[in-house]
């Protein structure tokens, strides 16, 4: 099994050296290059201001932000999430950056999962080509219409499926699941069916289905028992 993390995060600024810190992060979770539906996702306090510059960008407001956990207390639930999945990342120099800056900052080891650079990847199969994640949604078709502001978690929904076509990976699933209805077929074809060697007894009397038929009937013509009792006749 083949467990992976497509990941992002939202910032005050360009960097952690200059005090910049991680405000959002947002995760998805891929098994076998299959998305789950499992996610994690979390506002932070930075405790600090927000800069105008940034909050164009995402627009996450430090008064938002203010009742929002720290980083520290979110970590463990982070931690346990991504395991130790490999992270998917669309330029992950900058999120890994500033993650493990976030943990050098609480006195935690830094992150030692095996880190795939969608931008990497995107300039390989793309040379020469525009590699931001809205040119790639618009080179493969995908819809980012609700992309009005980057969001941690729906960047990290997007970049998903990016990264799906970078890899071929919708193609390996469409193929995982023909080959499972392939291998039902071939199961269905080798099983002989099994026929019962004489019918159940009812276990119904005659008095309870007479009941019944007059409890429908007294529904009206709309009732929808109707279609599956044709015997019943309205008055």
């Amino acid at each position: 099994m083949t467990r992976e993390i497509v990941l992002d995060t939202e910032t005050t600024g360009l960097s952690p050296a200059t005090g910049d810190r991680v405000v959002e992060i947002g995760c998805v979770e891929l098994i076998n290059h299959i998305p789950t539906g499992r996610h994690w996702h979390e506002y932070l306090n930075p405790d600090r201001s927000m800069p105008e510059e940034a909050f164009r960008v995402h627009g996450l407001s430090g008064e938002f932000l203010a009742d929002k956990p720290r980083f520290g207390e979110r970590v463990e639930s982070f931690l346990d999430f991504i395991g130790d999945a490999t992270l998917v990342i669309h330029n992950a120099p900058f999120d890994m950056g500033f993650l493990n800056h976030e943990l050098e900052r609480i006195k935690r080891p830094s992150l030692g999962n095996a880190v795939i650079d969608t931008v990497t990847v995107a300039r390989g199969k793309h040379p020469g080509a525009r590699v931001s994640l809205d040119a790639l949604c618009k080179h493969y078709g995908i819809d980012n219409s609700a992309r009005t502001l980057h969001g941690a978690l729906l960047d990290s929904q997007i970049l998903a499926e990016v990264y799906l076509e970078l890899i071929g990976g919708r193609q390996v699933g469409l193929s995982l699941m023909a080959e499972a209805r392939s291998s039902a077929a071939i199961f269905a074809a080798r099983t002989p069916a099994r026929v019962r060697p004489s019918p159940l007894v009812a276990r119904v009397t005659e008095a309870e289905i007479v009941a019944h038929d007059k409890l429908i009937a007294s529904l009206g013509s709309e009732a929808i028992w109707l279609s599956y009792d044709e015997k019943v006749e309205t008055t």
